[in-house]
């Protein structure tokens, strides 16, 4: 029993004191996060066609978020399972960035670009955005592409529920009520190549955040040029004639495979037409605007 209970113990020492498995892999794993951290740790302008070098502050509250995520990432703690198991920590050297899918257009509904950029760099109004455009045509950047900015809210479009961990959110200096300049749209089109270039981004997902949240949000405006946008490869745009719907198309299940919440069916009409016939803004169910959400549904 003496005997056997020796080697029991001796086992164990060797097993405690045993280095970790694929050491290799551990090492690749961690200069591949210290490569990647460097990238979403980048505060470097972009250059964009015809706007000016804009130099960005970063505060320190900014840089100790970018701490605390990374601290996160190199975690490697086993997790313990409900069924009792515990995950066993073993490192690919196979991974990279996740990369936004969908750009999400909003209007500031402020009056001045300063008046903006104060609101998102204030803790207690727990809202941001990765761009702001001014009215002007500056752009001002204030978040790296690869994290979460906090732009879209409670929100869906088709079965992503989450449009904050997937987008790049873009605030126009708007109030709502004003057209759109010339300069701020030219600026937008020119960061929105460069965003779709960068990430593959499909062009039926640059969208505006009443798209995403019918029944809480009206931006951007019905003055906001999506017919510009799609000309351009950004968003989707009806044919210039329109088809009419067969008999059996169901309108409300066209527009839920576009992407729209139909829970509140008058709110998700009302949002469909802000963006595609923005001279006729109600939740009416006419035959223009069934043979119009056929038009979009046909191009998914």
């Amino acid at each position: 029993m003496k005997i056997t209970l020796y080697y029991f113990l001796l086992l164990v020492l060797f097993f405690s004191c045993a280095p970790k498995p694929f050491p290799a892999n551990e090492k690749t794993y961690d200069t591949n996060l210290t490569t990647l951290k460097e990238t979403i740790s980048n505060k470097e302008a972009q250059t964009l066609p015809l706007i000016p070098f804009v130099p960005i502050p970063i505060d320190t509250l900014y840089r100790q978020q970018l701490h605390t995520y990374k601290d996160t990432l190199f975690k490697m703690n086993a997790a313990s399972l409900q069924n009792g198991i515990s995950t066993e920590w073993v490192s690919s050297v196979n991974f990279n960035l996740r990369k936004p899918n969908f750009v999400i257009i909003h209007h500031t509904a402020q009056d001045s670009l300063p008046q903006t950029i104060k609101t998102f760099t204030k803790t207690t109004t727990q809202v941001s955005a990765h761009y702001v455009i001014g009215d002007d045509g500056k752009v001002v950047q204030m978040l790296n592409d690869y994290l979460r900015a906090w732009h879209a809210g409670n929100g869906s479009w088709g079965k992503n529920t989450d449009l904050n961990s997937c987008s790049i959110g873009i605030e126009l200096d708007n109030n709502g009520t004003e057209p759109f300049s010339e300069m701020q749209i030219n600026s937008l089109l020119a960061l929105l190549t460069k965003l779709k270039k960068d990430y593959n981004i499909p062009q039926q997902n640059f969208i505006g955040h009443a798209d995403v949240a019918p029944s809480r949000k009206k931006d951007p405006s019905a003055l906001f040029p999506w017919k510009i946008l799609a000309e351009k490869g950004f968003g989707l745009w009806p044919d210039e004639f329109l088809m009419t719907a067969p008999i059996d198309f169901n309108p409300e299940l066209g527009l839920r495979l576009i992407g729209y919440d139909t829970k509140n069916l008058a709110a998700a009409v009302t949002a469909f037409k802000l963006h595609y016939i923005q001279n006729e803004v109600n939740n009416f169910l006419d035959p223009k605007t069934i043979n119009t959400i056929y038009s979009i549904y046909k191009q998914q």
